[in-house]
């Protein structure tokens, strides 16, 4: 055999029979381990040899959301919606789910809204979607400080915060966003103030107590919420997202939502973090992580028209069932007070 020919035949790419399949199964073995990164990888390779395969694209969105690679797995789920890869409405269910993850709910919702009008969803979905439109148009009317830019506020020329005044979230958001950068020891009277009053507004008060923490405010200040009283340190506060309790709640959730529907548990997860936003720093009472997770995944299924009880819930989550109801009726307390700022 002369160079030439060995030279070519050294160029061929030989690929081994079921290659694809082996790496598709590499893939779902990584993923399972939680090997997000070498999961990506085989998907990745398998795409490039099947590239219109449905369970490879399924599980390197899935690899892509675990991996934190968020935007990847929005495009790629896009990019199937498109081309009608899959099965349209489980896709558009993980392309939802990551667009929760995203915090993206208007788009959620215009999204749900298209489905509705030219009548794509199933009737068995019919309900599920409806309650995701509800749930989505309500998050997506509370703002995250990132979507808004803050301009230069009047009272800083002043020595005097009238913060009452500000009755607006948009308002309250750039007014905390501002006194964060500024010196704040002219106006601690004023938010101190603010938070010990019996009328301020719980989602405000969360933010002025923030900036407290931000400036490492190390005296201890009074705060009122909810008909409660404490006086906390804002410096050695936990970081509002980072409340032991509310963490405890989403481990929970997550080990008896997260496999059995992801969306949902997105979904509740979330609602848990509003709601523990405006509680913070009140402790939770009942003093049973179990207990709330369990009244937040009832709460969650009524949004998403589905049905439980307290007798099974309570078995699932090891939880009493009075407990159960008094976390929930604080939930649905928070509920009313909050909507629609929430």
């Amino acid at each position: 055999m002369g160079k030439r020919e060995r030279k070519n035949q050294n160029n061929k790419i030989i690929l081994f029979p079921g290659l694809e399949k082996r790496l598709l199964e590499k893939g779902l073995e990584s993923f399972q381990q939680k090997r997000y990164q070498e999961s990506i990888r085989f998907f990745e390779e398998a795409m490039e040899m099947e590239p219109e395969n449905t369970d490879v694209h399924i599980g390197l969105v899935l690899a892509y959301y675990e991996a934190g690679e968020l935007e990847k797995a929005k495009e790629l789920a896009n990019k199937m919606l498109q081309t009608g890869i899959g099965d349209y409405i489980q896709v558009m269910d993980l392309y939802l789910m990551i667009l929760v993850q995203l915090h993206q709910y208007s788009e959620i919702a215009a999204m749900i809204e298209v489905l509705l009008e030219e009548r794509e969803i199933p009737k068995e979905k019919f309900e599920h979607f409806s309650r995701m439109l509800e749930f989505s148009r309500k998050m997506a009317a509370s703002p995250s400080e990132a979507e808004i830019e803050a301009p230069e506020m009047e009272e800083f020329k002043n020595r005097k915060l009238n913060l009452f005044s500000y009755q607006d979230q948009h308002d309250q958001v750039q007014i905390a966003a501002q006194l964060a950068e500024h010196n704040i020891r002219p106006y601690i009277e004023d938010i101190k103030a603010y938070l010990e009053a019996h009328d301020g507004n719980p989602f405000f008060k969360t933010m002025l107590l923030n900036v407290l923490t931000e400036h490492g405010y190390d005296k201890y200040v009074p705060i009122r919420k909810f008909n409660k009283s404490v006086r906390v340190i804002p410096a050695d506060l936990p970081p509002v997202h980072q409340q032991p309790m509310l963490l405890k709640i989403v481990n929970k959730l997550e080990i008896q939502l997260e496999q059995e529907d992801p969306v949902l548990y997105e979904n509740t997860k979330s609602l848990a973090e509003r709601h523990f936003f405006l509680l913070y720093p009140l402790e939770a009472s009942p003093d049973n992580a179990a207990s709330w997770a369990a009244a937040y995944h009832m709460l969650s299924y009524e949004y998403h028209g589905l049905t439980s009880s307290f007798s099974k819930l309570g078995d699932i989550y090891e939880a009493p069932e009075e407990e159960i109801e008094q976390a929930l009726a604080f939930i649905r307390k928070i509920e009313e007070i909050s909507y629609p700022n929430i």
